[in-house]
C-alpha cells in the first residue's frame, strides 16, 4: 500500500509540473502570434479566465480544448506540446525494470 501512496504522490507532482509547462508554452505562443488572452479566448471558444487559469497551470486541459486552443492560434494541435518535458520515471519505456516508482494501472474505455 505504501508504494501505491508513493507512487500516487510522484504522479501527482509530475501531473503539476506539466501543466506548468504547458501553461507556459501557450503563454509564449499566445505572445507570439501578438493576442490578448481575450483575443485568444475569444478564437478558441472559452472564457479569458479559464485561459489565464491554463496559463498559470491550474488546470489540465482535455484534448478537445487543446485543438480548440490550436485553431485559436492558427498552429497544428502538436505545436502547442512541442517543447513539453515528461519525466519518465528513470524508464525508457520498454517495461517494468525497477528503476523509478511503479504507477497504478489506469482504467481505458470500459475495459
Amino acid at each position: 500500500m505504501m508504494v501505491l501512496a508513493f507512487a500516487t504522490a510522484c504522479f501527482s507532482r509530475m501531473a503539476e509540473d506539466i501543466r506548468i509547462q504547458f501553461g507556459k508554452l501557450l503563454r509564449q505562443q499566445r505572445k507570439v502570434k501578438g493576442l490578448t488572452q481575450e483575443e485568444l479566448a475569444g478564437r478558441a471558444g472559452m472564457a479569458v479566465p479559464y485561459l489565464s487559469d491554463l496559463e498559470r497551470g491550474k488546470w489540465n486541459p482535455s484534448l478537445a480544448m487543446i485543438v480548440d486552443l490550436a485553431r485559436g492560434l492558427g498552429v497544428e494541435a502538436w505545436e502547442i506540446l512541442h517543447g513539453l518535458e515528461i519525466d519518465r520515471g528513470g524508464t525508457d519505456g520498454g517495461g517494468d525494470d525497477g528503476d523509478g516508482p511503479e504507477l497504478p494501472e489506469r482504467k481505458r474505455g470500459g475495459v
